[in-house]
């Protein structure tokens, strides 16, 4: 397996400057997280840097990668293919940096569209990657606060806010935000 320098260094390579340093902060926030919720901090840090490495490829490429590696690209993928970034990235995790970890990729693969019974590291991933300090939007204080007190209060809120936005651009939902969404909402009894 490659070192965390190597990584960094294909990332500085292969993402723009903007990407890259909002890449940093999930891998710092991610570990932050892991430290709060006693998580594998190295599983984090790792998933944290890489979730956006495919994220600069290009929506063709993204889809001839999945295709090349035996995965489904369903209609949504077709109209939506950054939607593959994340599945993407946790193929060149795996394949060309040698990161061997099931959690680790599933984390990197999820980390865009979540799904069901999210595994603690898919969830802070998908978090980090929301609420890194370099985001700023409308209402992202109130989840970074909610990360802390309610994991599952703050996916099921981010999922809200990506189906909102989705909505709003016209596109197509991912299966797996819905599935997500729903899973959260029978669990937390709301």
């Amino acid at each position: 397996m490659w070192s965390e320098e190597k990584m960094e260094q294909y990332l500085k390579e292969n993402l723009d400057s903007k990407r890259y340093a909002h890449s940093i902060s999930v891998r710092d926030t991610a570990v932050e997280m892991a430290e709060q919720f006693n998580e594998d901090i190295n599983k984090s840090r790792m998933a944290g840097l890489l979730h956006d490495c495919a994220k600069n490829l290009r929506g063709y490429e993204l889809i001839n990668t999945a295709k090349k590696y035996g995965y489904n690209v369903s209609e949504i993928y077709q109209r939506s293919p950054q939607l593959l970034h994340g599945l993407v990235g946790a193929i060149i995790a795996k394949e060309i940096m040698g990161v061997k970890d099931k959690e680790v990729f599933n984390a990197i693969a999820y980390h865009t569209t979540g799904r069901r019974n999210m595994t603690m590291l898919e969830k802070m991933i998908y978090l980090a990657d929301y609420i890194e300090p370099l985001r700023k939007y409308p209402g992202v204080s109130e989840i970074r606060e909610l990360t802390y007190n309610d994991i599952n209060k703050a996916v099921l809120r981010s999922f809200d806010n990506t189906i909102k936005y989705v909505i709003d651009r016209g596109q197509m939902i991912h299966p797996n935000t819905i599935e997500g969404r729903n899973y959260l909402i029978k669990i937390l009894g709301d």
